[in-house]
Parts: C-alpha cells; structure tokens; sequence
C-alpha cells in the first residue's frame, strides 16, 4: 500500500514526489518510458528559473536525481487502467495506493512522414519557444493553424533569416489578431491550401516537400521544421473514470478531479498555460491537495 501513486515522471510527477516525500510518505512514481517527460529531448532549456542554459536531460536527471535522495521508487511500467477504489493495474502488476497523482503529459500530434522521428532535435521540433534560437538567421517553416503555430511563426520571425507557415486550409483557426500580426512581418511566407508530404535529410533536415490542392508540389529547403498541429493527452488509462473535456483534457479544480483521491498535475490536465514553470506548479499543488486528503 502506497500513500501516492504518480502516474508520469515528467517535471510535474516528480516536483509532486519531492513535496510528498519531504512530508514522509510512501510514493511510486510509475512511468512508461524514461523520466523527465517531454523536455528531456530539448538540447537547451533557457527558460526555467535558476539556469541561465541547461538541457533537458542535465534538468531532468537533476530533479531525478532529487527524487531518488528522498526515497522515491521508480518503476517502469505503462498503466493501463485505475479505479476508483485506488487501484493501478498496468501491464505487469497491480499496485494499491490511497492516492493517485495523474501526471502524464502530452505527446504532439506528428505528421506521421518518413524521417519525422529520425530528425527530432536534428531540424524538426514541436516546441518554438524551447529550440528557437538554435536557428538563429536561419530558414524555417512552421505547420499549423491554431494560434500556437502562429505564435511559434511570430516568436521565430524575431529569430531567423524567414519563416516559412504553412496550413492546410485557406484561413487560419487562431486569432484574428495574430494573423495581422503575421502579415505584418516582411520574413514570413504564409502558404494556404498546404501540406507537407515529404521530409528531406540524412543526418539534418535539409527540406521539406509541399502539396498544394492544385496538386502541385513545390520543394522548400530549410533547416529547422516546427510541427504545431496540436498535442494529444495521454488520458486513454482512465478515461471510464475521469471526466475529460471533448479533447481529452483532465477537467480540474486545483488539482482535484471528479473522483475523491485522484488528482492531477501538469499538461494532461485542461489549462492555458503549458510550460516547466506550470508543470512544476502543478505539481507542488497536487501534492499539497493530496496531503491534506491523506490527512483527513
């Protein structure tokens, strides 16, 4: 029996295993895959307070490394289903704990081309804001239509040679606001009625093919892609249980969900803001909800 069981080791997990530990409780930190969650593939995080230039994997393992000091167990096992009784059966065992932590991020939604996998953090990214500047005085394209693509297309326009954004529709699904902002800026190429169908590289990214619905394909040589066509939560395990909003969104207040006991941290959950520092947040605020639930 376990006081918390978190479910995700990203940056929000595991600041919600610090808080608990420090507070004398029994954790297991159950993660899928590797812990750190989404940063850890960043090769430069310049926007965590406290470091001027880490990775992701040198901040992760740190706050890893913090977890392991103060006695929390990692195990590495993917959850397939919780019940309301507390119980977290994954595909090797069932574990019981009188509380749960929801913390298992998102993953972006990918386009599914050849190389896509291959040349992550090689020229294509999901995250602007994280590998930017890599580009500075550079090429590069943005895929999308919501206003994290035209947000990404607007930071990068400040950082490199021209942005390439490309959509799929002839009209964008953001703000109003941000399309006259982009059409301002005399570095960006918007291109409608667009998608991309090929991935061009060997170790780099070198470019991309696009489609247009004339059938026309047209190459444009880049050295950075960003693919923001929207993230997809990791919510599958307990979607019988949980209320979800209609994309897949852990509905919260404060870190509670509709079913005593079970509560929520970081990018699953539905919220504005999606970065380390509110992850973080998240998860000192979870654990604080969870102690005073065991506490009762």
């Amino acid at each position: 029996m376990y006081d918390t069981v978190i479910i995700g080791s990203g940056i929000a997990g595991m600041t919600s295993a610090i808080y608990l530990l420090r507070a004398n409780k029994k954790v297991l930190i159950l993660e899928k895959k590797s812990y750190g969650g989404q940063i850890i593939d960043s090769l430069e995080v310049e926007n965590y307070p406290g470091f001027a230039n880490i990775s992701g994997f040198e901040l992760s393992t740190s706050i890893y490394n913090q977890v392991k000091s103060l006695g929390g167990e990692f195990k590495y096992e993917e959850v397939t289903l919780i019940t309301e009784n507390k119980k977290i059966i994954t595909k090797k065992n069932e574990y019981q704990a009188k509380s749960i932590i929801l913390a298992t991020g998102v993953v972006p939604r990918k386009l599914n081309l050849d190389l896509e996998d291959k040349l992550i953090g090689k020229g294509i990214s999901y995250c602007a804001t994280c590998d930017g500047r890599f580009y500075k005085n550079q090429e590069v394209a943005v895929v999308g239509g919501g206003n994290t693509a035209l947000e990404d297309a607007l930071y990068l326009s400040d950082l490199c040679k021209k942005v390439y954004l490309i959509h799929r529709r002839n009209q964008f699904r953001g703000e109003d606001r941000l399309t006259k902002l982009l059409k301002k800026k005399k570095n960006v190429e918007i291109i409608y009625d667009s998608t991309i169908c090929k991935i061009n590289g060997n170790d780099t990214l070198s470019s991309i093919d696009i489609l247009n619905n004339q059938n026309t394909t047209r190459q444009i040589p880049i050295k950075g892609l960003f693919i923001a066509i929207g993230r997809v939560p990791n919510n599958h395990y307990c979607s019988s249980l949980i209320d979800l909003d209609r994309d897949g969104y852990i509905l919260s207040k404060n870190g509670e969900t509709n079913i005593e006991g079970i509560f929520v941290a970081g990018d699953t959950r539905v919220k504005e803001v999606r970065q380390l520092v509110t992850a973080s947040s998240d998860g000192a605020i979870a654990a604080s909800k969870v102690l005073e639930y065991l506490n009762q």
